[in-house]
Parts: structure tokens; C-alpha cells; sequence
């Protein structure tokens, strides 16, 4: 299905019954990022899982967005579908839309789930740094002499920003947001869930959370990755299940 915000058609699948979900994807994904999720709550819940704009099968972005456009088209998707209350359930990326939609509307939200959530500026290192500055100065060597720059790309780029294509201003924009002090602001009742082997989004980021979101509780999966919630689908499952249901 398809709601034509701004110019832009958005995306989104929906099923089940009950109170409503939200599920928001990370970067590169798509409403199918969270499907074994989807499945299972649609038995308990009204489920939503929307693309975000450029991603999936929702237009692409007009201009140079950031995380305040993300969440403001969010929050259009809630109106139009006339959801005044949601839980809503976000990974990686889409933490980052999650937190700042929280923040700025917690008449909206009832209950948030942070799945290896962004969001915090990481610690870096200097070597992170020089690889940084390696890569500024030998783009403009190569843009000087005319080379293609996507080697560059496939020599100094993460994964996603390799990926990213159009959207690299966006990624880069996104990427450099820091949303920490927003934490405070959030009122809904959070469950953290974390992977204690993310390199994306370290467990400190989880502990950061924890500790300055007013009520949150981190839960951390041994042995899984930045996509806990698919290396642990049951156990994921069933605590978000029960914490969505709860008090």
C-alpha cells in the first residue's frame, strides 16, 4: 500500500489487529528488514512496517534531509493513518527517526523499542581520523584529475556509505547527528535491545541509553550482532511481546 506525504509516495505494509506497532527499519533495509517481527506480532497488534524515503519502494528524498525530516514524515504517516498512540519498534537507522519522533511528540508514542539502536556520536580513534582526512584530501586529487571516484568510494567507504549511492549526502548528514541529548525528553516506557558483539552501534551505546532515558531497561543478547533481533528471533519475539503487553 501506498500514501502519497509530501510529494512523495511512502510504502507500507499492515496487518493484524489490536493496538498499533510501528516498525522502522535500519539503513539499506526495507518494511520486509523486520518480516519474522512482523509475522508474529500481527497475531496481538495492528502491524505497520513503512519504507522510509529512499529505501524499499518509497520515493526518493527531494533534497538533502536529516534525521528531523525522517521523523517529520513519520509523524505525517502516523496522522493520515489516524494513529493518535503507537508502540513503536526501530532498528539501527531507524532508532534514530524513533528517538527524535519520541522526543518531540511523546503524546504519540506509548511504548518504544530501540533495537541496536544509533543515534550517539561513536568514540573515535586516530586512526579513524586520518582515514578520514586521507580520504578528503584524495578526493579532491581525484576530482582534479577527472578520476572515478567510486574507487575511492570502494577503498575508504564503510558498507553503507559504498551502498548508499544518491543518498551519500544524507548518510553522511545522518551519520553526524548526535540525538544524546534527546534521550532525556523521551517519556514512553523503552526496552533496549542490544547485541554484545555490535561493531555498528556498541553495546555502550545501549548503556548510554539506558542510563539517560528516564524509563529504560537494556536487555543484551549474547553472542549476536548489530541484527539481534534476527540472529535471536525467538527470544526477541517473545520479550517485546511481553513488554508491549505489559504495564
Amino acid at each position: 500500500m501506498f500514501l502519497r506525504i509530501d510529494g512523495l509516495d511512502i510504502f507500507y505494509k499492515k496487518a493484524g489487529s489490536g493496538k498499533p506497532v510501528l516498525l522502522l527499519h535500519g539503513w539499506g533495509g526495507s518494511s520486509d528488514s523486520f518480516l519474522p517481527v512482523f509475522n508474529s506480532l500481527r497475531f496481538r497488534f495492528e502491524v505497520y512496517a513503512m519504507d522510509f524515503p529512499g529505501f524499499g519502494r518509497s520515493s526518493t528524498p527531494p533534497s538533502f534531509w536529516g534525521i528531523e525530516e525522517y521523523a517529520d514524515i513519520t509523524y505525517k504517516f502516523l496522522n493520515m493513518l489516524g494513529i493518535n498512540r503507537v508502540h513503536v519498534i526501530a532498528h539501527s537507522f531507524g532508532g534514530r527517526v524513533a528517538i527524535l519522533l519520541s522526543a518531540l511528540h511523546p503524546e504519540m508514542v506509548e511504548k518504544l523499542v530501540l533495537v541496536n539502536s544509533a543515534g550517539l556520536i561513536p568514540k573515535r580513534s586516530l586512526k579513524y581520523y586520518f582515514k578520514v582526512y586521507s580520504f578528503k584530501l584524495l578526493r579532491r586529487v581525484y576530482t582534479f584529475l577527472g578520476k572515478d571516484l567510486e574507487k575511492l568510494y570502494k577503498r575508504f567507504g564503510s558498507k553503507d556509505y559504498r551502498e548508499a549511492g544518491e543518498l551519500r549526502p544524507i548518510f553522511k548528514r545522518v551519520v553526524n547527528q548526535d540525538l544524546r541529548g534527546y534521550l532525556p525528553l523521551i517519556k514512553a516506557k523503552t526496552l533496549l535491545i542490544w547485541g554484545d558483539q555490535d561493531r555498528d552501534t556498541p553495546i555502550y551505546f545501549g548503556k548510554v541509553m539506558e542510563k539517560e532515558i528516564p524509563n529504560a531497561k537494556l536487555v543484551v543478547f549474547k553472542g549476536t550482532g548489530h541484527f539481534s533481533y534476527l540472529e535471536n528471533t525467538s527470544e526477541f519475539n517473545r520479550l517485546v511481546s511481553e513488554f508491549l503487553e505489559g504495564d
